[in-house]
């Protein structure tokens, strides 16, 4: 038996252009001589569909790709994902469910039984879980069919759920698991997904044949990296990370596990490819085509910068230099020479004239109160406006450029540097930003070494540093690291060696500072706890405050 892993990118809601890609590995598969093409979880409309799934209309053009996929499924057997109705009153309306479609019509119907509701999952606000488990029966071979989570309780030992699903299976024998997935990207995941595999594979001991999405939808970001998985625990073959691909194995090779074969998994490479997938999905998937960014000469705007040019062509990045009286003259030049670096348009506009106007207006008001944030903000906020109307005149989306640090503790100005229609670093540390940039400089020069190497400034009043408001990173990153990512308590942190006082001070700011990011623009996903979809604060909250 000749089994296709179809490891593709698919578009929420788009059922014509889905179909017609899955149709095209179809034909491809049969040109190939498969017998069963694999496609991932929910393929049909796209994952996560979200509330989507409340609209009847949706859920009709589903069952029509499942219709059309059938009637492409002649002299191939098909497996895909897609949302299928329960007719039971009791319970939700609707099944995560794997089809297989054999001879034009549907052969079999799998519901998935583990429905992830933590982070960025919410499955069960939509689907009811399965309470019944049958293989299928195709070309001799016992198939048992699973959907992503199904395989991440292997032996009960997960307390997030009652039942293993392929145990349930185990009596009718299969010969093989199909498992479709739709499992998103973070830079540590992957060693994580290996593990669950083989220890699923060395279990049953059959083979185990697993496909993931590749692309991004909006904020989450799939890698692929999709699998098989001989009886024996070693991996055949692991298909490329951020790539549309479809693989073609043989059942038998496959069950005799000879070879291991794996991907090196660099942190920063995947973080780069990563962001670059998210870059380019957002625009080509929403039909944007051009970018804009204020270019400030620091690291955060020039790392971005990199990745724009790198997604979307240089001819579709334009930068504007915003410089004020407290800019310095390196900052100025560091920024235009990495914009000739990319060859990005770039323009200056200094910002002196319209802030010393805020100044006049403001100055009946403000005069008897010393010079503080709120004249820094004035600074961030012209920019954002500056930004804005390139924008709107040109058709351009802002880049938001605030790093996962900033973000935080709330470093950065609302409805100033904060704009923006995507944030591209916020979920990547400042201490991991450095190394972003060593990464895009790792051929050649494109980022001026004086811009990785000059202390961190936001320039809005003279000889600022960020240390003068913040903690050094390489202290305050660890911190968020494991409060934000690890949830461990003051108390834990303390344990751990960090200053009680400064741990407070960290937490607290993280804390108060929930409204700004309930503001700003959707954070492309690249760890295991970012901001947005997947960490729910209430931003009135006492705790640590």
């Amino acid at each position: 038996m000749k089994i296709a892993l179809a490891q593709l990118d698919y578009h929420i809601g788009n059922f014509d252009g889905n179909l017609t890609k899955m149709r095209s590995a179809i034909e491809e598969a049969k040109s190939q001589h498969a017998d069963i093409i694999c496609f991932g979880e929910l393929a049909t409309c796209g994952y996560p569909p979200r509330d989507f799934l409340e609209f009847d209309d949706f859920i009709h053009l589903a069952e029509h790709s499942i219709q059309k996929l059938a009637e492409a499924a002649r002299g191939i057997a098909v497996v895909v994902g897609s949302p299928s109705r329960n007719p039971v009153i009791e319970g939700k309306d609707l099944y995560n469910s794997a089809y297989f479609l054999a001879d034009g019509k549907i052969l079999h119907v799998q519901h998935k039984a583990l429905l992830p509701t933590y982070d960025i999952f919410d499955e069960y606000r939509y689907f009811e879980p399965a309470n019944e488990f049958q293989i299928v029966e195709y070309k001799g071979k016992r198939i048992a069919l699973s959907i992503c989570e199904d395989l991440w309780n292997l032996g009960n030992e997960n307390p997030l759920y009652t039942i293993c699903p392929l145990d349930e299976m185990l009596p009718q024998k299969p010969e093989l698991i199909l498992n479709i997935s739709a499992s998103p990207f973070a830079h540590d995941h992957a060693e994580d997904r290996i593990r669950v595999l083989k220890a699923n594979a060395e279990r049953y001991r059959i083979p185990l044949f697993y496909v993931n999405h590749v692309g991004a939808q909006t904020e989450i970001i799939f890698d692929g990296g999709s699998m098989v998985v001989a009886p024996n625990g070693k991996i055949v073959d692991e298909l490329p990370y951020f790539e549309e691909c479809i693989r073609y194995y043989d059942l038998d090779e496959v069950g005799r596990g000879e070879k291991e074969k794996l991907q090196p998994k660099d942190k920063m490479k995947l973080i780069h490819n990563a962001l670059v997938c998210g870059l380019k999905d957002y625009f080509g998937k929403l039909g944007f085509k051009k970018a804009i960014l204020g270019l400030s000469g620091g690291i955060d705007s020039a790392v971005v910068a990199v990745l724009a040019a790198e997604a979307l062509g240089e001819d579709n990045v334009r930068v504007l230099l915003l410089p004020s009286q407290f800019s310095s003259d390196h900052s100025v030049l560091d920024a235009r020479q990495l914009a000739e670096n990319l060859g990005v348009q770039y323009d200056v506009i200094p910002i002196e004239k319209v802030y010393n106007t805020y100044m006049e207006v403001l100055e009946p008001h403000f005069w008897a109160h010393p010079f503080n944030l709120t004249e820094e903000n004035i600074q961030a906020r012209i920019r954002g406006n500056l930004l804005m109307a390139f924008s709107n005149k040109f058709g351009h989306i802002l880049l938001n450029t605030t790093n996962k640090s900033e973000m935080a503790v709330g470093y950065g100005t609302l409805y100033g540097d904060l704009c923006g229609g995507l944030s591209v670093i916020g979920d990547v540390y400042k201490t991991e930003v450095y190394e972003l940039a060593r990464y895009l400089n790792r051929h050649r020069e494109i980022i001026p070494e004086n811009i990785i190497t000059k202390p961190p400034s936001a320039e809005l009043r003279p000889n600022q540093k960020d240390s003068d408001s913040l903690p050094e990173y390489d202290e305050l990153d660890p911190i968020l690291f494991h409060y934000i990512e690890k949830h461990q308590s003051p108390q834990d942190l303390i344990e751990m060696g960090f200053d009680e006082k400064l741990v407070r001070r960290v937490l607290r700011l993280v804390n108060i500072n929930e409204f700004k990011r309930y503001q700003t623009a959707p954070v492309l996903r690249v760890t295991s706890k970012a901001f947005g979809m997947g960490r729910r604060m209430p931003i009135v909250g006492k705790y640590l405050a």
